[in-house]
């Protein structure tokens, strides 16, 4: 059974950082793809980052590009924050797949492609 376990979140004010982590188990196979959404009040749930586990290849939405990295080290998924806004408020979510094609890559962020999901860490960025 896959587990994503979200940790990390809190408030933080504007123009500070925070980093959130994701303890992935149970993958199957040796490939996978993880991504971080984020949902905010009275919004879809958007995705912000991913990398793919066989090429550590990344992907990052224009909003945060330049702020947000994505990165792994064995079972754990880091999403560093810096230079946070309020417009990042958010419950941020932790989302896997198991790759079985390596033409798959963890991009384009659809929800459909994401068979697993965390419960969730909220992050408030106050201005």
């Amino acid at each position: 059974e896959v587990q994503l376990v979200e940790s990390g979140g809190g408030l933080v004010q504007a123009g500070g950082s925070l980093r959130l982590s994701c303890a992935a188990s149970g993958f199957m196979f040796g490939s996978y793809a993880v991504g971080w959404f984020r949902q905010a009040p009275g919004k879809e749930r958007e995705g912000v980052s991913c990398i793919s586990s066989s090429t550590d290849s990344t992907y990052s939405t224009d909003s945060v590009k330049g702020r947000f990295t994505i990165s792994k080290d064995k079972n754990m998924v880091y999403l560093q924050m810096n230079s946070l806004k309020p417009e990042d408020t958010a419950v941020y979510y932790c989302a896997g797949f198991e790759v079985l094609d390596s033409d798959v890559n963890c991009a384009p962020m659809s929800l459909w492609k994401y068979d697993y999901w965390g419960r969730g860490t909220q992050v408030t960025v106050s201005s």
